[in-house]
């Protein structure tokens, strides 16, 4: 862990990956200092920056003058909010625009927005002209801490989440911390499951510093860029030591297994939001964990205990239209997580804990268990 930044203070997070190494800017305001930091990077550059509808509201002009005073010509590319744009349409769309504003492989495309902003611009510059470079401006708690970092891109396909991607990482992240003091409480707090995340696979010590300050990060205190700045510290390490996902990576994804099959049963719809769906998905890894003897009840319940403190989803009851056919159905959400990019030859692959900062890979799980276990689960009273 670091020690508590103060407000004023900006930190760089360095993500070393040799020649294609780039810096996190984390800091109140540092979203003014964009246009100069990419003149930097890249003299004589052109731009084009995406994002939706409501963060061009707050964020598209003042990214617009930035980039104007540096003296960079920049062009726009808004979408509609949420998954409903990180589809095969939505990818057409930014695509197309992106070559109707002639931006070359030279240029940058800045990615202005949340998880699903960045996923989808990513990967339409990864594809574009066969790679051009891009920006990472993440305008929510989850991005800024977990999807802008790293280089995973992609969008969604009806038989499950992020299906189709690249790997291609971003050449500067710009967090300001500034910009999520417009997001609604339930956005900060879906943002939070990935902060918690953290601590719980690989960080006690920041687990337990978590529980004792969790209000001063949402109330924007100091707090807020200190957990930010751990959580970037966190994923720059484990992606620089293995950035294709071959190996420890594999451990980021805690709660990702049974939350992404939540997310396709619920259609990919604001009914569940990505971090409600890791904040359960972490809970049930937990348990499960539990349930295997890899760790006691007590820790698995710290864990669950921290998020409903924090006001997130722990349960599948939790999701609004719980009853509906496909989530409350053992054998139809098993189906969706054999989608899931971890399976190998058909075989389920699911982190989970030995101790509430020690995640593993446990591969080849044997889906009985799991079943009679989202059985059980499913079989409780709301």
């Amino acid at each position: 862990m670091t020690a508590p930044l103060k407000h004023s203070d900006p930190v760089n997070v360095d993500v070393a990956l040799g020649d294609r190494a780039y810096d996190i800017v984390i800091g109140r305001g540092v979203l003014a200092s964009l246009g100069e930091r990419v003149a930097a990077l890249r003299p004589g550059v052109r731009t084009a920056i995406v994002t939706d509808r409501t963060v061009a509201k707050y964020w598209l002009e003042p990214t617009e003058a930035s980039l104007a005073a540096a003296g960079i010509p920049t062009s726009r590319v808004v979408v509609e909010e949420g998954e409903i744009s990180k589809t095969y349409a939505g990818l057409e769309k930014v695509s197309e625009a992106l070559i109707a504003a002639k931006i070359e492989r030279n240029d940058l495309v800045i990615a202005l927005g949340g998880g699903v902003v960045g996923d989808l611009a990513g990967f339409a510059a990864a594809i574009l002209r066969r790679g051009v470079d891009f920006v990472q401006v993440p305008t929510s708690l989850l991005a800024q801490v977990d999807s802008s970092v790293g280089g995973k891109t992609g969008i969604n396909s009806p038989q499950g989440k992020n299906l189709l991607g690249a790997f291609h990482q971003p050449v500067l992240v710009i967090a300001d911390t500034a910009v999520l003091d417009t997001l609604s409480p339930r956005q900060f707090r879906a943002g939070y499951a990935e902060v918690a995340k953290y601590g719980v696979l690989g960080d006690e010590a920041f687990f337990t510093w978590l529980e004792k300050n969790h209000s001063d990060i949402f109330k924007g205190g100091s707090a807020r860029e200190h957990a930010i700045a751990t959580s970037c510290r966190a994923k720059a390490g484990v992606v620089s030591r293995d950035e294709r996902e071959t190996g420890e990576r594999a451990l980021l994804n805690l709660g990702h297994t049974f939350g992404h099959a939540l997310e396709a049963a619920t259609g990919f719809s604001d009914r569940l939001f990505h971090g409600e769906g890791v904040s359960i998905g972490m809970t049930l890894a937990a348990q499960f964990s539990a349930k295997l003897g890899m760790i006691g009840e007590a820790e698995a319940a710290r864990i669950e205990r921290h998020l409903i403190e924090a006001g997130l989803p722990t349960r599948l009851q939790d999701i609004a239209g719980f009853a509906q056919e496909g989530l409350a159905d053992a054998d139809a959400l098993m189906a969706l997580m054999a989608q899931d990019k971890k399976v190998k030859r058909g075989k389920l692959t699911f982190i989970l804990l030995e101790a509430v900062g020690r995640a593993v890979i446990a591969k080849d799980v044997e889906p009985t268990p799991v079943r009679d276990f989202l059985k059980e689960k499913l079989a409780q009273k709301a």
